[in-house]
C-alpha cells in the first residue's frame, strides 16, 4: 500500500452517519406545514363561496319581492334567487335560511322598505358527521340587503 492509499482508506466516509437525515427532516417539517396549511386553503375557499352565495341571494331575494306583483309571488321568487345564488356557488340549494321582513304591511306598499337575511352553516371540511353532533363544526355565514318598494307604483297586495 502506498501512503496516498492508506490515508484514503483511513478517511471517514463522505457524510458519515448523518447522510441522507436532511431529506427525512425535510420531509417531515414539509408535511407538518403543509398539511395544515392546505386544510387552511381548503376551508377559507369554502366560506369565501358561501359569503358570495349570501351576498348574491340577500341582494337578488330582495330584488324579487319588490318587482312582484304580490307578495307571494315575491317570496317564491326569493326562494328561487337564493337556490339559484346558492347554486352557483356550488353550495347545496337547502344549505341557507332566508328571512324577509316588510316595514310596511302589505309588504308591497309603496316607499316601504324590504330586507332580507340570508344565512349560511359552512361545515368545516373533513370532518365525520358523529363529531358535529359533540361540537359546533361549522362557521356561520350571513349577509342582509334592504331595497324599498318604488314609490310610484300601485300597492300590491
Amino acid at each position: 500500500m502506498t501512503p496516498a492509499t492508506a490515508s484514503r482508506a483511513t478517511e471517514a466516509p463522505q457524510g458519515g452517519p448523518e447522510r441522507g437525515s436532511a431529506a427525512v427532516e425535510f420531509l417531515g417539517v414539509a408535511l407538518v406545514l403543509l398539511v395544515p396549511l392546505v386544510y387552511l386553503v381548503v376551508t377559507v375557499g369554502q366560506v369565501q363561496a358561501a359569503t358570495f352565495a349570501a351576498e348574491t341571494a340577500a341582494r337578488e331575494a330582495v330584488r324579487a319581492v319588490v318587482t312582484a306583483e304580490s307578495s307571494a309571488g315575491g317570496a317564491e321568487r326569493a326562494d328561487a334567487a337564493v337556490r339559484l345564488a346558492l347554486t352557483d356557488q356550488g353550495l347545496a340549494p337547502t344549505a341557507a335560511r332566508l328571512t324577509v321582513e316588510c316595514s310596511l304591511r302589505p309588504c308591497l306598499t309603496p316607499g316601504g322598505e324590504v330586507g332580507a337575511a340570508v344565512r349560511v352553516e359552512v361545515p368545516l371540511p373533513f370532518v365525520p358527521p358523529a363529531a358535529r353532533g359533540w361540537v359546533p363544526l361549522s362557521v356561520p355565514v350571513e349577509a342582509t340587503h334592504v331595497a324599498t318598494v318604488d314609490r310610484y307604483a300601485r300597492a300590491r297586495p
